[in-house]
């Protein structure tokens, strides 16, 4: 039987037919756990059978189905989880069909995502996962307007319930859950602050709700931000645009899968310039109040703990504390793709006395750290992450498996 090798970047040129099939297997570089994976569809995908795929695995012999969910766009492809550990070396076999359209299997997605007047809320089977901020929230009475704010994810809460984020802090009212402004900024050698918003520089604020997807593999939705100049000359102008994507995969109640995924240009002809800060960008993340130095931990795949985090570079963040659930822990492990820049990506962690010697716990991966990064007009730049949020505690093996399902690629192998 002849064999032939994809990469996920090749189009599989094959056509599909009714009641056609495609065996193929999967091997990982590394071994990995619950890694999301995809088939490239280019040339294959008809309206008439886009509802009529069925996937299995085959597990010693027997054939059992799986869910799988079509990414539909320019190159659509087919999504589905590769379930638990998957070894280095070892081989997985699948079969693609079609069928009948009665035929059709109808799985049940778990996740869903709701809208209200202020918040998409994204749940597991009715337990939050989180919410994300599209109405402008004010800040409390007498403190500055200028705090007011829209885009960020709060709250972000664990499978058991745990809240793990918070916004707007005494200490710093600007800081808002999971979000990721950028600072040190100039526009024409003039600075502007999209982070720090009480200076009345510059804010982020939601533009736009551009798409919603909810399906057997995941549900996510896509939301344009607007990154606004507060200091030029005549009406405050958009300095960045930011389509930022949550995509929360669909793997089971005890863990939650979430993708991270922000792209930005800037329509200025001058372009800006991202100056060198130990914050900015990236994915910043405030802790729940609950959370100091004496009843939390920080680990990052470099082995640094809290007291050596700050400024080193790292693919992995683990980032957890106490909690009010059965294990009496909670906690994000954060992962920086490959592709990021400056990745293994260099992160800013709060040091112990931080805040009067509470030590609260702030983390970022902060992809301008040590270097400038220029933004040329019209270009786009992007920036991907993960988040593994759990219950419990989270060794550094787990992490690495999964840190190898979000940075490694899988090969397929079809037979024809």
């Amino acid at each position: 039987m002849k064999k032939i090798l994809f990469s996920f970047l090749f189009i599989f040129p094959c056509v599909l037919f009714s009641q056609q099939q495609w065996r193929f297997s999967v091997r990982v570089d590394k071994s990995s756990l619950n890694q999301p994976l995809s088939i490239p569809l280019d040339n294959i995908l008809r309206d008439s059978i886009s509802d009529q795929l069925r996937l299995f695995e085959i597990v010693k012999g027997k054939e059992n189905e799986i869910a799988c969910q079509i990414e539909a766009g320019y190159s659509p492809k087919l999504w589905f989880i590769l379930q638990g550990l998957t070894s280095t070396g070892s081989e997985r076999k699948f079969v693609l069909k079609t069928v009948e359209k009665n035929q059709a299997a109808r799985h049940q997605s778990f996740i869903t995502l709701t809208k209200n007047n202020d918040e998409l809320i994204m749940q597991y089977a009715n337990k939050p996962i989180l919410s994300y901020r599209f109405s402008v929230i004010n800040p409390p009475d007498g403190v500055s307007p200028l705090f007011k704010k829209s885009g960020f994810i709060h709250p972000l809460c664990s499978p058991e319930g745990e809240i793990l984020t918070r916004i707007q802090a005494p200490d710093h009212y600007h800081h808002c859950g999971i979000w990721g402004p950028w600072t040190l900024t100039k526009i024409n050698n003039r600075k502007v602050d999209f982070w720090n918003i009480g200076d009345g520089l510059g804010t982020v604020r939601f533009s736009d709700l551009l798409s919603q997807v909810s399906g057997d593999v995941f549900t996510e939705f896509e939301v344009a931000q607007h990154h606004i100049d507060f200091g030029n000359k005549g009406e405050d102008q958009v300095a960045l645009n930011e389509k930022l994507n949550v995509r929360a995969w669909n793997l089971s109640d005890k863990v939650w899968v979430i993708d991270y995924t922000t792209t930005i240009n800037t329509p200025l002809d001058s372009g800006i310039l991202f100056e060198a800060y130990r914050y900015g960008g990236g994915i910043g993340f405030r802790a729940t109040e609950k959370w100091t130095k004496d009843n939390s931990s920080l680990l990052t795949s470099e082995g640094k703990t809290r007291i050596d985090a700050d400024g080193s570079m790292a693919r992995w963040c683990i980032v957890e504390g106490q909690s009010e659930t059965k294990s009496g822990r909670s906690g994000i492990l954060f992962l920086s793709h490959p592709s990021n820049r400056m990745h293994p990506e260099p992160m800013r962690v709060w040091p112990n006395d931080a805040n009067g010697g509470r030590g609260d716990v702030f983390f970022e991966f902060t992809p301008i750290r040590y270097q400038d990064w220029k933004i040329e007009p019209y270009q786009n730049y992007t920036l991907r992450y993960r988040m593994i949020v759990y219950d419990g505690k989270m060794d550094k093996e787990t992490a690495e498996l999964y840190w190898n399902s979000f940075g490694n690629t899988a090969s397929i192998q079809f037979s024809l």
